[in-house]
């Protein structure tokens, strides 16, 4: 039986603004920033390689623009799931590391969109300095997912409890008719 503290970080502190019991809205938003910013390293790398980068180097300077306004959404519904873990508890202090190690990721991209839009934005391949900052923010994100994943997977934040869970295990022939009762 779940104790009161893990039922509390199960439950939305605004299921209009973070999502439904079970349904959180966060781990849906990450999918924007993660997907633009690993396609803005495949585009700098490309950038690299073909005879025209121009495209490229641009085309990845504008995802880096779609994943920090994506990260900021996220973010907000992800502030909304901190505040439902009790405090004084290790999945808090994971969560404040999760987004703390998020922030600091979104602020190096923004800075990273600056540096490239400075002047007349891009028009060469990557900077190497740009495509490492992107790297290791890339990497950086990848350390902060996996604190995602702790909190939801193996602490249950925001995971429906195991009773609603078990309701998907009941085998079809000893489920009763929702049309009879």
């Amino acid at each position: 039986m779940p104790s009161e503290l893990q039922q509390q970080a199960k439950r939305p502190v605004s299921a209009t603004l973070a999502g439904p019991y079970g349904h959180p809205f966060h781990p849906i938003l990450v999918t924007v920033p993660i997907g633009a910013w690993v396609g803005s390293l495949v585009f700098d790398i490309a950038s690299h390689i073909v005879g025209d980068p121009d495209f490229l180097a641009r085309g990845s300077m504008w995802l880096i623009a779609v994943g920090v306004v994506g990260a900021l959404l996220a973010a907000m519904v992800g502030f909304l799931d901190l505040l439902a873990i009790p405090t004084d508890t290790r999945a808090f202090r994971i969560g404040l590391i999760h987004m703390t190690l998020n922030l600091l990721v979104t602020a190096a991209y923004a800075g990273n969109f600056l540096w490239r839009h400075a002047g007349d934005g891009p028009s060469d391949s990557v900077g190497t300095g740009q495509l490492v900052l992107g790297a290791v923010s890339l990497a950086v994100l990848g350390v902060s997912g996996y604190l995602g994943g702790k909190l939801a997977y193996h602490y249950g934040v925001r995971v429906a409890d195991e009773a609603t869970q078990a309701e998907g295990f009941v085998p079809a022939h000893r489920r009763p008719n929702r049309r009879t009762g």
